[in-house]
């Protein structure tokens, strides 16, 4: 199983090489949006460094929901998912494995760059150095959850029209956890207080998400494909 979560990984990753455009579209949704706000609001200091920790991490929230939509649908429609489905002998375990390594090749192009990418833009909103790690800390808490909720939605909407907007009615409400400890944290941090209890908070819901998230897509993958 191992060596089959490897091989997927890998496989999504040259086949993200290829299709450069559609690997950079969440990035650079991120990047325009976030140098867009403070153009729209204005300069003022004190404003950017209010709004910045949730601006980015709604900002990065709706990059994510970009790509989801289509994280099986390519191989759902040139028989590739059924193929992968059969060499694990159709096996639970094996569907498992295969959302287990959708997700991390999704999170691993879409969200350890947003996770880079957020010092940068800290120091672009005039936050503090210790604000500034907070928000990447809490972004590589938070991203994977965004990655593994999308991957559930995908698979259950898999083969049905309209697919992208159900996506995103089914994993919106289901991260705004995620959105609120994040938040919290960083803001937690901003005003000088303890963001302990916030990652602590984000950092169980990740766990109970990796434990359930690969579990529910291979479920409805199966029931996909079957």
């Amino acid at each position: 199983m191992l060596a089959l979560f490897n091989a997927l990984v890998v496989r999504d990753l040259r086949l993200a090489l290829r299709r450069r455009s559609e690997a950079l579209l969440p990035i650079g949704f991120f990047v325009i949006a976030v140098a867009l706000f403070p153009l729209g609001i204005g300069p003022e200091p004190q404003t950017l460094r209010a709004i910045a920790p949730g601006l980015m991490w709604v900002c990065a929230l709706l990059a994510t929901m970009l790509s989801v939509s289509s994280l099986y649908n390519s191989d759902h429609a040139d028989g590739t998912l059924d193929q992968l489905m059969i060499c694990g002998h159709g096996s639970f375990e094996s569907a498992v494995v295969i959302a287990a390594a959708r997700s991390a090749a999704h999170w691993a192009l879409t969200g350890a760059p947003l996770v880079i990418a957020a010092p940068l833009f800290g120091l672009m909103f005039d936050l503090p150095p210790p604000t500034i790690a907070m928000l990447a800390f809490t972004l590589l808490l938070g991203t994977p959850i965004l990655s593994l909720l999308g991957s559930v939605g995908a698979a259950l909407t898999l083969g049905l029209r309209s697919a992208g907007v159900l996506v995103i009615l089914i994993v919106l409400p289901l991260t705004v956890p995620a959105l609120i400890f994040g938040t919290g944290a960083v803001a937690a941090a901003e005003g000088g207080q303890s963001a302990v209890a916030h990652c602590s908070l984000l950092g169980a819901l990740l766990i109970f998400t990796l434990l359930t998230a690969p579990l529910a897509s291979a479920a409805a993958l199966r029931l996909a494909v079957e």
